[in-house]
């Protein structure tokens, strides 16, 4: 049992708290379309530049963006695709939460 509880202290630490933030899961999505720069992402989300710069070295430093220079310019891109699988998988539990929550109150109201 230790070992599952360290193991999930190391994923909370590594993985949880990169997806904790709604701009750096917003971040990771628009990466899963396509590598992008600083400057693409600011206008994308119309997020200012230390925001997206702040949130990519967070992503970098737990390992789920990879960042290639050309020049002045540094792309960054997916370091693996599931987290994209394991958003979706959330996003789903949360619509199906809210489902069941309408058709609570709607029982509710009858």
């Amino acid at each position: 049992m230790s070992g599952l509880i360290s193991e999930v202290n190391r994923m909370h630490a590594h993985v949880c708290q990169a997806l904790a933030d709604p701009k750096r899961i917003l971040i990771l999505y628009a990466l899963h379309e396509r590598p992008r720069n600083v400057t693409e992402l600011t206008e994308l989300y119309d997020f200012t530049q230390p925001t997206v710069s702040r949130h990519l070295r967070f992503l970098r430093e737990r390992d789920l963006v990879l960042a290639e220079r050309s020049g002045n310019t540094i792309t960054y891109s997916l370091a693996d695709s599931r987290v994209i699988d394991a958003l979706d998988i959330m996003r789903s539990v949360m619509a199906d939460i809210l489902t069941r929550n309408a058709e609570l109150v709607e029982h509710l109201d009858d």
